[in-house]
């Protein structure tokens, strides 16, 4: 083979090389159908999925899990009231009242500390509307300064009573708290708590429907 048929040679060879290496990338990367999904970097992001109430049952409350899917909640009886230690479980199984009370514990801190703090954002989560009105009503009366949180201590929580109405779960907690009073003496409250929740609803959040301090 002279010099220049080898020449010739090198170049188909490194033709081909190339033209299989071509085929190989093009297999590899696939091709542009005009129908490719781009990505806007500038394109704002979807917005996060909203954070649940820091008052909430249990994810059991949506129902038992039974071979892995939830069945709904047991519907409450459609008029009518029953009342007693077990009437909200009688209507939902899976009512767990110590799960419970760790949330209306947490409910009562957050609520004293964003009502001192002046907070209504942190408020309405958790309150019903006429209840968030009377506490943004007192927040406005005083005219909208922040206060330090009075709140020393949760002492205890118990149910002092549930009931079903139609099928809205009623439960209300007596709360005794050790709160800073004035010249910082400490002092005993007693409150009660009324917290309602839909049975029919999906939303495991209970809202704060009332309260009141009662004696003794």
């Amino acid at each position: 083979m002279n010099g220049g048929n080898f020449q010739l040679f090198e170049i188909i060879l490194f033709a081909v090389v190339a033209g299989f290496l071509l085929l190989r990338l093009r297999s590899v990367l696939g091709r542009r159908t005009g129908t490719e999904k781009r990505v806007d970097p500038f394109a704002p992001r979807p917005a996060p999925p909203p954070r649940p109430s820091p008052f909430s049952a249990p994810s059991a409350s949506q129902g038992p899990v039974i071979d892995g899917q939830a069945t709904p909640v047991s519907d409450a009886p459609a008029a009518g009231k029953t009342s007693g230690a077990g009437a909200v479980r009688a209507a939902d199984a899976s009512f767990d009242e110590a799960a419970f009370l760790k949330g209306a514990r947490g409910a009562f801190e957050i609520v004293v500390n964003a009502f001192a703090a002046g907070d209504v954002a942190a408020l309405r989560p958790l309150l019903a509307p006429d209840v968030l009105d009377s506490f943004a009503g007192a927040i406005k009366a005083r005219g909208g300064n922040k206060l330090p949180s009075p709140l020393i201590s949760i002492k205890g929580a118990e149910i002092v009573e549930s009931a079903v109405e139609g099928t809205t779960a009623l439960v209300t907690v007596k709360f005794v708290s050790e709160q800073n009073g004035e010249g910082n003496a400490v002092e005993e409250h007693v409150d009660a708590w009324t917290f309602s929740r839909s049975l029919k609803a999906r939303d495991p959040n209970w809202t704060l429907i009332a309260t009141s301090a009662p004696h003794g």
